[in-house]
């Protein structure tokens, strides 16, 4: 088991800055998901870790041991990719094995091993398949028990439940979260899926562009998001955001988004009075927001009923307003037809405010 920490990591490839000054720390035995879209350097940043790519600047410590120089062989870590990449020409055993195999394990040994493991994984009766043989989420427990047989002090997974359907993917994470707790090994999860992310990580450090947007657990980044960015990645339906300024009336604050205004109480006029004029977004949940078929004395403003996408347990309402779309979650028995007039309440208990121009939340 180990704590692992990065100090300013910086990786680049020639002129192109990958991952930009990350500092994190990932507790002992902690799930710790990275997640973020295509391309915002979480692999890269996995593949540092692992020791599969170099550091450019900065430090990595396994505890206190700074392991930038340590080839990956020496690391004791455990990879599991979205490809399995298993060896199509061994047998199940063969490949759980393997590891074992080449670090001079003897027989008996490798045999408790490979039988203890495929029993935790309950994989006993696909020991003597081929990996040809074998379902998607077949070979993802086959690859996590060739991880997990040899007892690694960290654990470090990239996607691995890209290539297995989603039905299988729900158990899966069940699995996962499972196993990681029975073993009481230090994981790191990579995932571009908010959902794995939320139900799976202890805490979640959002990426995006090669900086780290937000770490805290996942209730947090969800209810208070640090930025516009992390607004819009987390949760689905994303969140709705509206242009707007502010302006001190009394006591009071306005956010003025020009079809309608948010009138909010004293509590938050001073920390909107340093930003009145300046340019800010409004954002809100779209399970926030309330829609009525008539108008109500309470209705911040109305729209047309641009798409309706009813998902059984709920329905999401896109609402067009001049050229803009924005959603709502309403109850599964909404019903209503394409460009029909509808009028829309906010819950301005649940409102968030960020700068426009740095993203910073300011509420």
């Amino acid at each position: 088991m180990v704590t692992v920490k990065l100090d300013n990591v910086t990786k680049r490839y020639g002129n192109t800055l990958a991952v930009d000054g990350v500092d994190l720390e990932i507790k002992d035995k902690e799930f710790f998901v990275l997640l973020g879209p295509s391309g915002c350097g979480k692999s890269t940043t996995l593949n540092m870790i692992a020791g599969l790519e170099t550091v450019s600047s900065g430090n990595i410590y396994f505890d206190d041991q700074l392991v930038n120089d340590v080839p990956p062989e020496k690391r004791d870590v455990a990879m599991v990719f979205q490809s399995f990449a298993l060896y199509p020409t061994m047998t199940v055993f063969q490949n759980i094995a393997f590891p074992l195999r080449i670090r001079g394990y003897d027989k008996v040994e490798i045999m408790r091993r490979v039988r203890e493991t495929a029993e935790m994984l309950r994989i006993v009766h696909l020991l003597e398949k081929k990996p040809h043989e074998l379902s998607g989420g077949e070979k993802q427990r086959v690859a996590l028990a060739r991880a997990v047989v040899r007892s690694p002090k960290l654990f470090l997974l990239d996607e691995p439940l890209s290539n297995i359907d989603a039905k299988l993917r729900v158990y899966m994470r069940a699995e996962l979260i499972r196993l990681q707790k029975d073993l009481k090994t230090t994981t790191i999860y990579v995932t571009h899926d908010q959902v794995e992310a939320m139900t799976m990580g202890d805490r979640i450090a959002v990426m995006n562009a090669g900086k780290i947007m937000q770490v805290g657990e996942p209730m947090e980044v969800f209810k208070k998001p640090a930025n516009l960015f992390v607004a819009g990645f987390v949760g689905s339906p994303p969140m709705n955001f509206f242009e707007c300024s502010a302006r001190i009336e009394g006591t009071n604050a306005v956010l003025d988004c020009g079809f309608f205004e948010v009138r909010l109480d004293s509590q938050y006029a001073e920390a909107l009075s340093r930003l009145s004029g300046s340019e800010l977004v409004l954002g809100i949940r779209p399970h926030h927001i309330k829609i009525f078929k008539n108008k109500e004395p309470n209705t911040t403003f109305d729209g047309e009923v641009f798409a309706v996408e009813p998902l059984g347990t709920e329905t999401v309402v896109d609402i067009r307003v001049g050229d803009n779309i924005y959603k709502a979650v309403t109850d599964p028995y909404f019903s209503a037809r394409i460009g029909d007039r509808i009028y829309v309440w906010l819950d301005i208990n649940q409102i968030h405010v960020f700068d426009k121009e740095s993203g910073i939340a300011v509420i």
